[in-house]
């Protein structure tokens, strides 16, 4: 069997371009405050919250809040993806935050109207795309993509600055509370995304990371000239790529024996409806082994031929099957860590990429209606809302045990947005319960 493993060139995409972009309302001033009570409240707006809330638009449902941390619609998701320098994203073109079963501009098609700003290799890959095959999309399309849904489906105007501290359910309302206001909505989505793994206390008990230690979404001071990362997705391919070429050399701890390359962030079937059926009728342990199985951390072909050539020339150094077992603070500008096979790797920064863990409401909803098992919440698989809740849903990574691995990826979130959008709008319409809903 041979492996087609494209060029490292697909990964060069500019970032920074101007793009046209349709007039748009005037965005909430800062300090200002939204509406008492709305129809729904959409937590967070990254590619998730920006789904549902413009498929809401088109369900006609418009008396919508959407709350963020940062209140700029996928602005959070675009500083990660800036900070880490990724210049095109791991999904395909027919995978975006535009709406399932509605005539809209989708992101090929936004493309394509741009055609004059896009470089050969970009125009390559729209071809291959129109042709049915793989393909990589630009994060500055995507980006341009996504502020013009933003605008066209009026979300910037109903995005907020604020962070939730709860979310509380009450006879009449759920009531969103954040650190500067409260709304009262007759519906709620959580859109909160993921979070970044925290190492483990053992590595240095706990707390803060020593100096010379940080996570994969923060800056890697400039002046380091021995990077070591720690992770073997494609989080740690990025940073690796990133330290070579700003002239590091870059010591690479893979706990697995091996680095794993595939197209996607799991298996493409898990895109298709006969994927997702896979999960439809089998018991909880099965689809625990299906989620352990296809939800492992791995890296984009197009990586390989660079990361080899490095590492055939000492430029990184991969230490594979090695777990951390502790990291020392740094002394004299090194930070060394200790693995459990007694080794010892040395750099003058260490960047954990240890992997995200989905946001299922824990800590904003109480736990009784989060019902967590094995860190997932209980859901109604018709409409995604909590069992125990059925005023609240969830779309993105948290609905992995109903939609499959392929729910933290934005066509999961398509999928999700649709079944949660319809619910809620046939809810908001005809006032019955969103669990009826979904089955009318």
């Amino acid at each position: 069997m041979i492996t087609f493993v494209p060029e490292p060139h697909l990964l060069d995409s500019p970032r920074g371009r101007e793009w046209p972009r349709p007039p748009a309302p005037p965005s909430p001033a800062r300090g200002a405050s939204p509406p008492a009570s709305a129809d729904v409240v959409i937590v967070g707006a990254g590619p998730a919250g920006l789904a549902v809330a413009s498929a809401l638009w088109h369900h006609g449902v418009h008396d919508v809040v959407v709350v963020d941390r940062t209140g700029r619609p996928c602005g959070r998701f675009f500083d990660r993806i800036d900070t880490l320098g990724q210049r095109v994203l791991r999904s395909p073109y027919e995978h975006h935050p535009g709406v399932e079963g509605f005539r809209d501009c989708e992101l090929l098609d936004f493309a394509r109207l741009h055609w004059s700003r896009l470089t050969r290799t970009e125009r390559r890959e729209i071809r291959m795309a129109q042709s049915g095959h793989r393909s990589v999309v630009p994060v500055d399309v995507f980006d341009a993509y996504c502020a013009h849904l933003a605008t066209s489906h009026h979300v910037a105007e109903k995005a907020w600055q604020a962070t939730v501290r709860a979310v509380e359910p009450g006879r009449d309302a759920v009531t969103v509370r954040t650190d500067r206001f409260s709304v009262a909505a007759r519906h709620v989505v959580l859109c909160p995304g993921e979070e970044r793994r925290s190492a483990p206390e053992t590595w240095w008990g706990g707390g803060h990371p020593p100096r010379g230690v940080s996570f994969w979404d923060e800056s890697v001071p400039s002046g380091a000239q021995c990077q070591v990362v720690v992770g073997a997705g494609l989080t740690a391919a990025h940073l690796i790529t990133g330290a070579l070429a700003a002239g590091r050399e870059v010591q690479w701890v893979v706990r697995e024996p091996g680095e794993r390359y595939q197209c996607a962030d799991v298996n493409s079937s898990f895109f298709r409806p006969e994927g997702r059926k896979r999960f439809d009728g089998v018991g909880w342990s099965e689809r625990l082994e299906l989620m352990g199985r296809f939800r492992r951390a791995s890296i984009m072909f197009e990586f390989r031929p660079q990361l080899e050539r490095a590492e055939a020339v000492g430029r990184l150094v991969v230490h594979r099957g090695e777990a951390v077992k502790e990291v020392a603070a740094a002394v004299g500008g090194t930070v060394v860590l200790r693995l459990e096979s007694g080794r010892r790797v040395a750099g003058d920064h260490a960047v954990l990429a240890l992997g995200t863990t989905p946001s299922i409401g824990t800590g904003l909803l109480p736990d009784d209606v989060v019902a967590a098992r094995d860190g997932w919440p209980e859901l109604d698989e018709r409409t995604l809302s909590y069992r125990r809740e059925p005023r609240v849903s969830v779309v993105g990574a948290a609905a992995g045990m109903v939609l499959g691995p392929a729910a933290r990826n934005i066509d999961g979130h398509r999928v999700a947005t649709t079944r949660v959008a319809a619910a809620i709008a046939h809810r908001l319409r005809h006032g019955v319960p969103a669990e009826v809903a979904a089955g009318v």
